[in-house]
């Protein structure tokens, strides 16, 4: 079974939670019989694609399953070849107009368009996986018209062995003392920045946000204001070479998001054994359990409460963090390749 497995965009979004998981489908493929291809162009670009053509290869190369990871033109070149030729054509669903709010300036204002878009991408496919139970509700509120299946992000708990030797450095590098809360990824009002600095500046203890800060024209007001002018004890590392340094570095995941399809930076911090405190929202409540690897937390005040207990309680750290291991050991990639695999096979025999 020859598959194409398609990320467009591949090098800018290298820093994506979409690549992170592209990544990780690639990852677990390589231990199954799945023959993998990354890009739809022969030869590998557009141009060398381009030289084929006028010799008479054709500009794209033979696969049996097209399954696309982004929403780009270069997607829609790849489904419309998959329709034209009868090619089944998987489409991984990693933004919907939810997630897409209060990310980039104006992003809000772009939803209700980027919703009808979406519908008219997705319904496009054969099969539309998505990372959660969550997400499969809102594409079938779109109502996307085509099968929805879940299927976890996964988290490569082999990218991040030897997270601890990093620790001391990370926290001398960014001063660093106490019990820190911190947090992973982009910097987006979307997973929490408003609610992250205003705790910092309610407690005593270090906030740190390891992560890329956008400064272009494309910035929120709510990014700009808070990573200009930030509270005391938050610091904004921006981009850090290695990501297990910030897993080691911090010692409670505070990640108030409010909107989050699954959320990859909370499994790698629960393979990590940190002790992590959500936001209640249904896609948390769906893959983790209050009290048992996680607290979640509704209001400021339950926020503040969680990491006032933690700070109190190495044993619940410990504890919670343990817990948050065996969770994260769910979401291996075996089970990410096992179900990949098994939505290739359904699409080319027919049963979705």
């Amino acid at each position: 079974m020859r598959v194409l497995n398609y990320l467009e965009l591949e090098g800018p979004l290298r820093r994506s939670g979409w690549a992170t998981s592209v990544n990780a489908q690639r990852k677990a493929l390589a231990d199954t019989d799945v023959d993998l291809l990354t890009s739809p162009w022969r030869g590998g670009s557009l141009s060398s694609a381009a030289a084929h053509t006028l010799v008479g290869d054709g500009p794209v190369v033979d696969f049996d399953v097209a399954h696309t990871n982004a929403i780009g033109p270069g997607s829609v070149a790849v489904a419309q070849h998959a329709r034209y030729h009868g090619m089944p054509l998987v489409a991984h669903a990693h933004i919907t107009r939810e997630d897409f709010a209060e990310s980039f300036r104006g992003s809000n204002r772009v939803g209700p368009y980027l919703e009808r878009y979406l519908r008219w991408f997705y319904s496009q496919a054969d099969l539309v996986l998505c990372p959660s139970e969550y997400t499969k509700g809102v594409l079938e509120s779109y109502p996307v018209d085509a099968p929805v299946r879940p299927i976890t992000n996964g988290v490569d708990i082999e990218s991040l062995q030897g997270y601890e030797q990093f620790r001391e450095e990370y926290r001398e590098r960014y001063d660093l003392e106490g019990m820190v809360a911190f947090a992973v990824g982009n910097v987006f009002e979307r997973k929490g920045l408003t609610t992250f600095c205003e705790l910092a500046q309610q407690t005593d203890y270090e906030f740190v946000w390891f992560g890329t800060v956008d400064d272009g024209p494309q910035t929120s007001e709510t990014v700009r204001r808070w990573t200009r002018d930030p509270p005391e004890n938050v610091t904004f590392t921006g981009w850090v070479e290695d990501k297990r340094g910030a897993f080691a570095a911090g010692d409670v995941f505070c990640f108030p998001a409010k909107v989050e399809n699954q959320g990859i930076v909370v499994l790698e911090a629960m393979a990590c054994g940190k002790a992590v405190v959500l936001r209640d929202i249904p896609v948390f409540r769906e893959f983790y359990t209050d009290g048992e690897d996680c607290l979640i937390c509704e209001t400021d005040a339950e926020f503040r409460e969680a990491l006032d207990r933690l700070a109190a309680d190495p044993d619940l750290r410990e504890r919670l963090g343990e817990n948050a291991r065996e969770t994260a050991r769910e979401h291996s990639l075996d089970r990410v390749g096992e179900g990949l695999r098994a939505a290739y096979e359904d699409v080319l025999a027919g049963r979705v």
